[in-house]
């Protein structure tokens, strides 16, 4: 018989970027049916719209405010998905804490956030260890100097079977002058 798990609050695997910050809570090494972590989205962070093949996805607004979408829109354009609208009229939805997106495999999803201040969300993917290793290598994509390396982005995803429909872009606001 194997002892559950129990994380206590800022506890976990942290992996650190300005442009996001993710504590892996359960890992594949615990799961067999789903890695979990809690993600600290920076304002200005926009992970572009994206579909898994495989894999589902569940996201849980904890603190802040995000813009979120999961649907299959009229038409797939390279635009911004902000814009994008669903055969029933479903558009991207500003989600604040309580609010749960689920993404079942093939259907595109975004979530970025459009405020002043970071976003925290409960993030559980499906299934488990993949996505760990996915967050790592994007993590070291995003730290890296300057803008974010769309391209590199583009081909860390291939990899990882998922189909890019727009840009992940990191455009932190202004800092207030004194």
């Amino acid at each position: 018989m194997k002892d559950g798990l129990v994380v206590p609050a800022g506890r976990g695997r942290r992996m650190v970027t300005g442009a996001q910050e993710v504590t892996v809570k359960v890992s594949g090494e615990h799961s067999r049916t789903a890695s979990s972590f809690e993600v600290v989205v920076p304002p200005g962070f926009d992970v572009g719209a994206h579909v898994h093949a495989h894999g589902e996805e569940l996201f849980y607004v904890l603190e802040g405010e995000l813009e979120l979408l999961a649907f299959e829109p009229c038409e797939r354009t390279s635009a911004n998905w902000r814009e994008w609208e669903s055969h029933t009229g479903q558009r991207a939805f500003r989600a604040g804490p309580g609010s749960l997106m689920f993404v079942p495999p093939g259907c595109p999803h975004a979530f970025a956030n459009p405020g002043v201040s970071p976003a925290r969300v409960f993030f559980q993917s499906s299934p488990p260890s993949r996505h760990e290793r996915y967050f790592e290598e994007l993590l070291d994509v995003l730290a890296a100097p300057g803008a974010v390396d769309a391209r590199a982005v583009e081909r860390l995803r291939q990899r990882y079977d998922i189909e890019q429909l727009t840009p992940l872009t990191f455009t932190p606001p202004p800092r207030p002058t004194t």
